[in-house]
């Protein structure tokens, strides 16, 4: 492809899909604002032990969703056209079993879930209504993630986009509405939250309404193999989304110990926010997933290596904004969410903005080499990638440092983590080059 093309396409799909994304991260951060003002710091705290089985639920949406299209994106650029059908209804069917599993833990399990993300008796009926009917909308979710892939995917990123801009929209007014007017709680704010993926759904129904879709469901015997590429795709895509779930699990047990529940409120204004900025790398990185594929697809290494070029300098840039934002008005950003003016929050949370978001150029540059070895076929350091992230270092380092920094070494514990798996990433994409 001519660089110039190239380069319209990469800005068109990555502007449509960074604004897609942090709209759909606003979902939480929405949660966030409003539970602050309504519920005060004890709501907070239930919003953040409970938000580690959103991301759950969120990153298997996106691990069916990313996998699939992917897939699809390489059969399409093939040109075998029945084997990308293939691919999208083997990808619906695995993600409607999970999502019924999700479902039947609403049912059954919400209260031991509770109890094991460690809610204490003030904050444990806000925390299980709030995890119970996350789960109970699962298939809203996943199914959203899904659709949003595959509608981008097939040649619509600006449906794409308006679908998760107006969800999120949507969030932020039933948010509101269920809360103050109707004072519903915290049920009020998770219910405008799960309401918000079905309205989303609702848009990108015009992709078939308006017959714009190339993919279709055909009956099929589930394919093992097919089965294996697509999760093997798409677990980067879950990994990095559960990565924040996981991160957040651990800091809640590491923060309670240390700060008690005013300190896992603080923790969850930086968490939420974090959520946001990974959005936009997210965002970067699904836009240039199609291209990516395709031009994989006609086997155009050139115009692989210039759209990974693209993407590292837009991240960069992006980076350099967002840091300076947060270390120049760390204080009004946090005080939007501190209803109550808890000094200790204000203070726990203000320190927290400053060390933690040091580490944003490194999740950037490893969400985009993860996302780059996925849209190539590369599953493998895509995956070394995503767990260093998720699970390998972070934990035993959030652990380690905060025995020894106490909260100075938890905001630490991520950027050192994610540097040193920029490092790792650096050396598995020369390594994959060379191959």
């Amino acid at each position: 492809m001519k660089a110039e093309t190239l380069l319209k396409e990469f800005f068109e799909y990555v502007i449509l899909n960074i604004c897609g994304m942090v709209g759909l991260s606003c979902y939480i951060l929405a949660d966030t604002f409003f539970i602050s003002n309504g519920l005060g710091a004890n709501g907070l705290t239930a919003l953040n032990l409970a938000i580690p089985v959103y991301s759950l639920i969120h990153g298997s949406g996106l691990m069916f969703g990313m996998g699939g299209a992917t897939k699809y994106s390489i059969y399409r650029g093939q040109k075998k056209y029945k084997n990308a059908d293939k691919a999208f209804s083997n990808t619906i069917c695995m993600m409607a079993v999970l999502a019924v599993i999700f479902v039947l833990a609403g049912i059954f399990f919400s209260k031991n879930l509770t109890k094991l993300l460690g809610a204490d008796k003030e904050v444990f009926h806000m925390t299980k209504t709030y995890l119970q009917v996350i789960l109970l909308f699962a298939p809203a979710f996943m199914a959203n993630d899904t659709m949003t892939c595959f509608v981008r995917n097939d040649g619509n990123p600006k449906l794409s986009m308006i679908g998760m801009l107006t969800g999120s929209f949507s969030n932020i007014i039933l948010d509101y509405i269920f809360i103050f007017p109707l004072h519903m709680g915290i049920f009020g704010a998770v219910f405008a939250t799960s309401l918000a993926p079905v309205i989303s759904l609702t848009v990108l129904s015009r992709h078939w309404l308006t017959k714009q879709n190339q993919f279709h469901f055909v009956r099929i015997n589930l394919s093992f193999r097919l089965t294996r590429d697509i999760l093997s795709l798409g677990v980067p895509s879950f990994i990095t989304e559960m990565a924040s779930g996981i991160v957040i699990i651990a800091f809640n047990a590491i923060i309670l110990h240390l700060r008690g529940n005013i300190g896992v409120a603080a923790y969850g204004v930086v968490a939420n926010l974090s959520l946001v900025v990974i959005s936009i790398y997210t965002g970067i990185a699904q836009g240039t997933q199609p291209i990516l594929s395709r031009v994989y697809g006609y086997g155009e290494r050139e115009s692989q290596k210039q759209i990974l070029k693209y993407a590292l300098i837009t991240m960069l840039v992006i980076s350099c904004g967002i840091y300076f934002i947060f270390l120049l008005s760390a204080n009004p950003i946090v005080s939007i969410f501190n209803s109550e003016q808890n000094i200790q929050l204000q203070q726990i949370a203000e320190t927290g903005l400053k060390l933690y978001f040091t580490a944003i150029p490194f999740v950037g540059f490893n969400i985009i080499i993860s996302s780059y070895f996925t849209s190539i076929e590369k599953a493998l350091p895509a995956q070394i990638v995503s767990l260093s992230r998720g699970l390998l270092i972070i934990i035993p380092m959030a652990f380690f440092l905060s025995f020894l920094l106490k909260m100075t070494g938890v905001w630490l514990s991520f950027p050192i983590t994610e540097c040193f798996v920029a490092l790792a990433g650096i050396a598995l994409y020369f390594k994959s080059e060379r191959s």
